[in-house]
C-alpha cells in the first residue's frame, strides 16, 4: 500500500499573512488573527491538529479600542510573590509595549489548551510599518479585515 492516509505535509503547508492594525478595532482584529492562527480558514481544519498559518501584524501602536475602554481597560499579572499583583492601565501599556496589547487580546481568543503557546509563537507583532526580513515571506494581505 503506497497511498498516504490522512492529510499530507503539503496540506499542512503554512502561509504568511500580513495584517495592518492601523485604525482597526482591537477585538475584531484579534478575532481574525486567532482564526488564522488556528487554521479555521482552511478546509482541512482539525481542532486537535496545529494547522494554522503565520501572521505578521504591523502598526500595533495605531490600533483603536471602542467606548471607554481606553480609560477603563487594565492589564493584570502576578509576580508570584505575596502581594505581587501588578496592574497596568491601557494608555501606559500602549506607551511601553503596544505589541503586548494585541498579543493578549489574541491569546484570550485562542482555545485554552496545549496548542495555545505554539500558535502564539507564529504571531509576529511590530509597532511600526517596518517588519524587517519577514516582508519577504508575506503571501496574503488583509486590507479590510478579510483574507485576500
Amino acid at each position: 500500500m503506497s497511498q498516504a492516509i490522512g492529510n499530507t505535509a503539503l496540506a499542512y503547508a503554512r502561509v504568511w499573512h500580513h495584517a495592518d492594525a492601523s485604525e482597526r478595532v482591537l477585538g475584531k482584529l484579534a478575532e481574525r488573527i486567532a482564526i488564522v492562527l488556528m487554521g479555521k480558514h482552511k478546509p482541512i481544519f482539525d481542532p486537535s491538529a496545529d494547522c494554522g498559518d503565520y501572521v505578521v501584524v504591523t502598526n500595533a501602536r495605531k490600533v483603536k479600542v471602542t467606548g471607554n475602554k481606553a480609560q477603563q481597560l487594565v492589564y493584570r499579572h502576578h509576580t508570584m510573590y505575596p502581594g505581587g499583583l501588578k496592574e497596568i492601565q491601557y494608555k501606559d501599556m500602549m506607551a511601553k509595549k503596544p505589541d503586548e496589547i494585541i498579543r493578549q487580546a489574541v491569546s484570550g481568543m485562542l482555545p485554552k489548551n496545549k496548542l495555545r503557546e505554539r500558535r502564539l509563537q507564529r504571531l509576529r507583532i511590530f509597532e511600526g510599518e517596518d517588519m524587517g526580513i519577514f516582508q519577504h515571506n508575506i503571501l496574503k494581505r488583509w486590507e479590510d479585515g478579510t483574507l485576500h
